[in-house]
């Protein structure tokens, strides 16, 4: 806790000049006082809590002792980067966190000037950082230090080895921190983070080491261009001496750690020591999640992202509702659950979100049959073709912003051969408060065009459910189904679940004047929107689509030639999916009619409540029923023009 008797200082840190200002003892309060601001903060407006909880000391550290923003500071993953913002002109912005028009829950560039890269999906720091860091050494700038902040869960992630496997391999000063707190959001997975919390080294060793190596130097008995078969020979002697290989010294690359990433006094130390060698170098720090605050330290999945909360007592603020809708991921976990009590070939699968997609009650049921691959969405797309291959029935759920990361293995691995996996995409449209990078607004783009897929989504619940029964028994190919963050529509969800026929929507109001084509939930508010004008006396028909592809083409016919207006609405870009199939089958059938296509335009969506963003991009019910207004006004007005100039013309 913080004295009263302190002079404030975090007040006076407007940016991290001012920080580096302050003499290093009263860095400690620094921290103190900033990990106290976050959870103030947080506990009145939710974000992610215990990741930057974990990283204050890192943070402050960091900015003490290089010169951001000349010097790069590339953050793995926002989650981790609260402490960061605050420290870089952000502080009194900061109660406007993930709010719309407010800052972004994750670094990004168009914000500060201190947000070197953006940081959304996990594991591609060191990519980046060593990219900025080779751009510099070939515009032969000044010595601009670089470094790469990530976790031990994105460390699962394959593009965290690519990166580094070019930087062993290209001359590079790059930084790489690994902050090692067990945990990635869930727990973490696998024998790598086994691996890094055993991994040790001896402190002596590397001190004894760099002193040598820096005399040698200066002796000319040794060179930097003969550096990389000296550190592969002295990496060999130290394996020898410990009986333990390390990792990251295999890549050529030097290792300092573990130390401990909550004294804060030590890191400054540690990086100043570091930050002028030569070659790339990885600092392995030791931090807990959630520092700080007892609940988050003790809980640090449940604080990962906590909501509101009494920040005195712990207590979360959660508003619990039985009579309200259920979220679209317990639907689906349970009724996953269902399907696999009466089929022992079904198999769930999720990298690294078992919580957030509510695959848990499948591990808890069938533990045997449901796998947490970590961050590798790739890899966990072409495990569940491995094991569609021999006859299982996988579940892939992934959301779908992260599904952008799979795409290859999705063509390659499943689609080309045909392999019955179901990918449920979580978190499909607009997500919310965490933007730009999250927004699952380019799956049904992207996928369309592949062949083989089936794409559908769902209207509600019931049919989330009754999709994951179809395509359960639907052997015939990949199975998409995506489904948005958040509640649903219905209280009574458990039907007995049925087969739905593929590739074949439904009417679920007639009308003459307008055909309103929907497809997933957003067709709810265009059903809100259609009462709307029902009170205006507009008469709009309303087809839900269900399946993107195969799409519904006696529907389109029928609503070809029956009329002359069209709208269509979808949670998601609006170049190649619903509007664009929906007008390529008109052109190339010959109908006439007007069409105009509602969804999200040729823009990155920045941050705000899903209702906000709705709002803003023309997709809530009285944006729709506004589109419907003018479409069919505007045609009216024509039509008077025309029969004006008709008249004016026989007079």
């Amino acid at each position: 806790m913080i004295s009263d008797n302190e002079e404030q200082l975090l007040t006076g840190i407007d940016s991290p000049a001012d920080l580096r200002a302050l003499p290093a003892a009263k860095l400690e309060q620094v921290c103190r006082e900033l990990r106290q601001y976050i959870i103030d903060v947080l506990s009145v407006n939710p974000g992610h809590l215990a990741a930057s909880l974990g990283t204050v000391e890192l943070t402050v550290a960091l900015h003490y002792v290089f010169d951001t923003p000349r010097d790069r500071i590339v953050w793995d993953v926002g989650h981790q980067a609260y402490g960061h913002k605050i420290l870089t002109g952000r502080r009194d912005a900061f109660h406007t966190l993930r709010r719309f028009n407010g800052i972004s829950g994750f670094p990004n560039p168009a914000e500060s000037e201190y947000d070197a890269f953006i940081a959304g999906h996990a594991s591609n720091s060191i990519s980046a950082a060593l990219g900025m860091a080779i751009a510099s050494e070939l515009k032969h700038e000044a010595e601009r230090h670089v470094v790469a902040v990530i976790g031990d869960g994105a460390m699962t992630g394959g593009l965290a080895y690519e990166g580094l496997n070019n930087a062993s391999t290209n001359p590079n000063n790059i930084l790489i921190i690994l902050n090692d707190n067990d945990m990635a959001i869930d727990q973490n997975v696998g024998g790598l983070s086994k691996y890094l919390v055993n991994i040790t080294t001896s402190k002596t060793y590397n001190w004894i080491r760099y002193n040598i190596y820096q005399r040698l130097l200066k002796l000319n008995i040794i060179s930097e261009n003969r550096r990389e078969n000296i550190l592969r020979f002295n990496n060999s002697l130290k394996a020898l001496i410990n009986r333990q290989h390390n990792l990251f010294e295999g890549f050529s690359i030097r290792y300092f750690g573990p130390v401990d990433g909550h004294n804060v006094a030590d890191l400054v130390r540690k990086l100043n020591d570091i930050k002028h060698m030569k070659g790339p170098k990885l600092l392995h720090i030791k931090t807990t999640k959630g520092k700080g605050f007892k609940p988050a330290e003790e809980s640090a999945t449940e604080w990962h992202a906590p909501g509101k909360f009494n920040k005195e007592t712990g207590e979360r603020l959660i508003h619990v509702n039985l009579n309200e809708p259920q979220l679209y991921q317990d639907v689906f976990g349970h009724t996953l659950v269902e399907l696999a009590e009466h089929d022992k070939r079904v198999a769930g699968i999720t990298p690294a979100m078992p919580t957030g997609c509510s695959m848990t009650y499948m591990m808890k049921a069938f533990p045997e049959r449901t796998f947490d691959v970590g961050i590798a969405e790739g890899h966990a797309v072409t495990f569940a073709a491995g094991l569609a291959k021999e006859g299982m029935i996988p579940f892939c759920n992934i959301y779908s912003s992260f599904m952008q990361r799979a795409y290859d293995e999705v063509i390659h691995d499943v689609a080309i051969q045909r392999l019955h996996v179901i990918l449920c995409l979580d978190r499909a449209g607009l997500v919310g408060e965490d933007g730009v990078t999250h927004h699952g607004l380019f799956d049904m783009a992207c996928l369309r065009p592949v062949p083989g897929l089936t794409i559908a989504s769902p209207l509600n619940e019931v049919d989330l459910r009754n999709l994951m029964y179809t395509a359960y028994k639907t052997d015939d190919g990949p199975f998409v189904i995506r489904y948005p963050r958040g509640k649903g529509e219905l209280v009574n969800w458990r039907n007995e679940m049925q087969m739905l026929p593929v590739g074949k929507g439904r009417k679920l109001s007639d009308g003459d004047e307008v055909a309103l084509l929907s497809i997933g939930p957003i067709g709810n508010e265009a059903r809100k929107a259609i009462e709307i004008l029902a009170k205006e006396s507009f008469s709009v028909a309303h087809y839900d689509m269900i399946f993107l592809k195969p799409i519904d083409e006696d529907i389109l016919h029928e609503v070809g030639a029956k009329f002359r207006h069209i709208i269509t609405v979808e949670n998601g870009t609006l170049t190649g999916g619903l509007g664009s199939a929906v007008s390529e089958f008109m052109v190339e059938n010959g109908y006439g009619a007007r069409i105009k296509r509602l969804g999200v335009g040729d823009e990155f969506v920045a941050h705000g409540s899903i209702a906000e963003l709705q709002r803003s991009c023309g997709l809530d019910a009285e944006s729709i029923a506004a589109a419907v207004r003018e479409l069919v006004l505007r045609d009216e007005k024509k039509k008077n023009t025309a029969m004006l100039s008709f008249f004016n013309i026989l007079s």
